[in-house]
């Protein structure tokens, strides 16, 4: 499992989201609340932020802990932004380690997540990959689930699918190859849309901009849990709850 959060709105400073609140994302790598798989979330981690005037999103990854990373911290002091995706790994075995497998990937203007993990990995993998040409396969950033849910995402909304029905059409697609935990997060910096699917997930809006995340970094009002088995699709205009397609009871 992993943990992992995206914003949108007024102009923040990363460590007054990051790092500063009670039970902000560096604190959740070693002591997540609502984390059911798995204790600790060590293996990596990742920010990306948009810069007004700046096509492409700034990021930086490390394969070691965000508390390990002494860089980090100061980058969060001082940078400002927009809009924002960050992670922080817990690696599933027989995944690749290192800081190319560690959220966000990016392509473009796009950051993307993925907390959980594909169930039947590496076989599911390969029933996935089949719809992906071999040009797209050789351009994953890791031989994760994480970065091959990432390229089925992209591939779809390079094909001109909005950011709710691309993350929806992964997660059927990823059902069907055999299921799993699938919370996907994704950004342009303008609109959120995220998937819950096996693990927790909350937003808030507050101050201007709006916050989806693994779980709430306080417990200040504000927070609503996502139901299991939906798809979110938020701004700082409006949060949208809408129950995914899957086969799932009501």
């Amino acid at each position: 499992m992993c943990r992992h959060l995206a914003y949108v709105g007024a102009p923040v400073g990363l460590g007054e989201v990051l790092v500063e609140p009670p039970h902000a994302l560096f604190r959740q790598a070693w002591e997540p609340r609502r984390q059911r798989h798995g204790i600790m979330n060590a293996d990596g981690f990742g920010v990306g932020w948009y810069v007004p005037g700046h096509d492409v999103p700034a990021r930086h990854r490390a394969g070691i802990p965000i508390w390990a990373d002494e860089t980090f911290p100061d980058l969060a002091r001082v940078i400002r932004a927009p809009a924002l995706l960050a992670a922080v790994r817990s690696a599933t075995a027989g995944m690749g380690p290192g800081s190319a497998a560690a959220a966000p990937f990016r392509r473009g203007r796009w950051l993307f997540s993925h907390n959980g993990a594909l169930a039947g990995w590496p076989a599911s993998g390969g029933v996935l990959a089949a719809a992906l040409p071999p040009e797209q396969l050789v351009r994953l950033d890791a031989p994760t689930d994480a970065a091959l849910l990432w390229a089925l995402t992209a591939a779809r909304l390079e094909a001109g699918a909005s950011p709710g029905d691309a993350l929806a059409d992964v997660v059927r697609a990823a059902v069907a190859a055999g299921g799993g935990r699938l919370n996907l997060l994704l950004t342009d910096g303008s609109v959120i849309a995220a998937t819950a699917l096996g693990a927790s997930l909350s937003h808030r809006r507050a101050a201007g901009g709006v916050v989806v995340a693994s779980e709430p970094y306080d417990d200040g009002p504000g927070w609503q849990d996502v139901p299991d088995g939906h798809l979110v699709v938020a701004s700082p205009d409006g949060v949208e709850l809408t129950r995914l397609t899957l086969g799932l009871p009501t």
